[in-house]
């Protein structure tokens, strides 16, 4: 497996992150065991969970003992934990509990990479970098990241913790695939110039570009075709254009003689900017194609043709 520092630190991470937001809930534990074996085996060491992933964490922990030294975890607070309002957000209180909570549900203590998995517009950003600062500096987290912000929430973060002494934000987990590709504008430019690693997710764009799907019959056994999908991921890439351009992207990966899976990963990390590719499987074998994509760079033509298709999905509303 390829390695990547992450950012301008000096930790290199796995080209490929296994995604394990589905552990616990569409996937039981005896699999997700097996996924983190197969993935340990083919060099996916590098493991992405959150607070709010229900069993995740705590099935972690229980295939941990013995191998802490041999993965980097990454794990994410922001979402509602409980009833009460301090259970959720960037607030200092907040961010302190998640951390030693979810430490004891992945039974060590420390994790490489603490992530605050949205931005909290309701609490002053020093207030949350200092609560960072205060995780690093106890050995909690070697490094802190975030998700799903914007690229001024970004810099803006930054510049306050350059300016106060506070340790800085050094990775960021962006939506990414080739249905989706706003972040290409600003996020991506400030990311690279600034050195902050870059974590994508969603490369398979909520399991469209397996292919498998058709817009009148989802594929059986997904959560498309349970109606579980309602909203989320439906709502962002079940469209006809969306499907019209699978549909040519087909066609490029029937004459590469690539799978689709393997070649949305591939694409993803062909960008430079991308650090490491987030992957989630439901079974150990669905593996295997992204493991092929880190293994086997894109054709720069296949590229080419995959950029220029995807072109007009550049310039969307990056709120979405």
């Amino acid at each position: 497996m390829k390695h990547a520092r992450l950012g301008r630190t000096g930790l290199e991470v796995p080209r490929l992150c296994l995604g394990t937001a589905t552990f616990g809930s569409r996937t039981d534990e005896e699999t997700a065991r097996a996924i983190l074996n197969r993935a340990a085996d083919g060099g996916i060491t590098f493991l992405d969970t959150a607070d709010v992933y229900g069993a995740s964490e705590d099935i972690i922990g229980r295939w941990l003992p013995g191998r802490r030294h041999e993965v980097v975890i990454a794990t994410k607070c922001f979402y509602s934990m409980g009833p009460r309002r301090w259970e959720r957000g960037n607030s200092r209180k907040h961010v302190l509990d998640a951390i030693d909570s979810s430490l004891r549900r992945l039974q060590t203590d420390y994790v490489d990479l603490y992530q605050l998995h949205d931005y909290d517009p309701e609490t002053p950003l020093e207030e949350t970098l200092r609560a960072l600062e205060d995780i690093v500096r106890s050995g909690r987290a070697r490094y802190v990241g975030v998700s799903n912000w914007l690229a001024y929430q970004l810099a803006r973060a930054n510049g306050k913790a350059e300016a106060l002494g506070l340790t800085r934000i050094d990775s960021i987990q962006p939506r990414y695939n080739l249905l989706f590709r706003e972040f290409e504008r600003e996020l991506f430019p400030l990311c690279s110039e600034e050195g902050i690693g870059v974590l994508s997710y969603n490369p398979f764009a909520g399991g469209l570009l397996t292919g498998r799907h058709r817009i009148d019959q989802p594929a059986q056994g997904t959560y498309y075709a349970t109606g579980a999908a309602s909203g989320g991921y439906r709502d962002l890439y079940w469209h006809e254009q969306q499907f019209e351009t699978i549909e040519d992207i087909r066609l490029v990966a029937d004459e590469a003689g690539l799978a689709m899976t393997q070649m949305a990963v591939a694409w993803v990390l062909a960008n430079p900017v991308i650090t490491s590719a987030i992957v989630g499987a439901s079974r150990p074998e669905q593996l295997d194609d992204a493991l092929a994509a880190a293994n086997e760079p894109l054709p720069s033509d296949v590229k080419e043709r995959l950029d220029d298709l995807t072109h007009e999905y550049r310039f969307g509303d990056a709120l979405r």
